[in-house]
């Protein structure tokens, strides 16, 4: 077992939480032909405004509906060009999504909220969205829709008549634990150490044919290994040694606190064995726009250690 696969597993903090037994579901190849949940990467980037990568989303298809985790910058503009590729569960306007889940309330997770209450809305959605994140997410909805209360009055009250259920929103503030269910999915969530920030999650989320751990931004910690454990794909952020060591003690100090290097997590893979890996949230914290944060290098950072599965995400990819 690996330093970090210790400290995780043996430290006070973990969190047991009622799963679905890996005993009792075989596992599928995570790419399995006959599977009929699809994971749709809207966006892998981080908070540098990198154009090929939009902020963190994350698309869950089961048996034609969509379950968006998270909602970064241009989480719209992606779900319509996949809508566009063919996968028509996001709906024209992206006017099917409905269920939406928040790992937590930095901006590159959430300044897409706007766009994703108000455009879906104008493109035809008819309800509400349901939206499950972190103590602050009310005051977040209250706040956006203030903001943008002329806009919402004239299409409420001018020529357009605009169907009033449409741009409502329902927040859910949640606690570690499961948080939602349906016929189609159960998702669960878990709290991560994302250094300062009080409310942090990742997310497990159960399908009948495959299990799907989001890890959010994260440092390691002990509940990933407690939801990870045989999933059939891990989606995780992290960092390059090879950027670390390139920036300032502070900086290198806050990826310890904040996030996870390409040696924690291929530790971490090597503990719980995802069917597949993929590395998404590329972070450069103090690196700027000076210092290259190249996909490969951490891509071979990981391979190094860890000989499982694994690739790097990209946005619209589809697994």
């Amino acid at each position: 077992m690996g330093r970090i696969g210790a400290r995780l597993r043996h430290s006070a903090a973990a969190v047991t939480l009622k799963r679905m037994s890996n005993a009792t579901r075989k596992r599928r190849p995570w790419n399995d032909k006959e599977s009929s949940t699809q994971i749709v990467l809207l966006g892998t980037g981080t908070p540098g405004p990198d154009p090929a990568r939009s902020g963190p989303a994350t698309a869950i298809i089961v048996n034609g509906t969509p379950y968006l985790v998270d909602f970064g910058p241009g989480v719209v503009r992606r779900a319509a060009a996949a809508y566009q590729r063919g996968m028509t569960a996001f709906g024209p306007g992206v006017s099917g999504l409905r269920t939406v889940f928040l790992t937590h309330l930095h901006a590159d997770h959430t300044a897409g909220y706007p766009d994703l209450i108000l455009t879906t809305w104008i493109m035809g959605r008819k309800g509400p969205l349901e939206v499950y994140g972190p103590k602050g997410i009310e005051a977040m909805t209250k706040h956006v829709l203030q903001a943008w209360e002329v806009d919402i009055a004239n299409r409420l009250h001018g020529m357009e008549k605009a169907p009033r259920s449409g741009y409502g929103v329902n927040p859910h503030e949640i606690m570690p634990g499961r948080i939602y269910t349906d016929a189609n999915i159960r998702v669960t969530a878990f709290p991560v150490n994302h250094g300062e920030l009080d409310d942090a999650f990742g997310f497990r989320l159960e399908a009948v044919d495959k299990t799907i751990v989001i890890s959010g931004d994260t440092a390691p910690t002990p509940t990933l290994i407690e939801n990870c454990n045989n999933c059939d794909v891990l989606i995780h952020e992290a960092y390059s040694l090879q950027t670390y060591r390139k920036v300032s003690r502070k900086w290198q100090a806050y990826r310890r606190k904040y996030h996870t290097s390409s040696r924690e997590l291929a530790e971490l893979a090597n503990e719980v064995k995802p069917g597949l890996l993929v590395l998404y949230h590329r972070a450069n914290p103090g690196g700027g726009t000076g210092i290259a944060n190249l996909e490969d290098v951490l891509l071979d950072e990981i391979r190094e250690l860890y000989k499982g599965d694994v690739v790097t995400g990209h946005d619209l990819d589809v697994l």
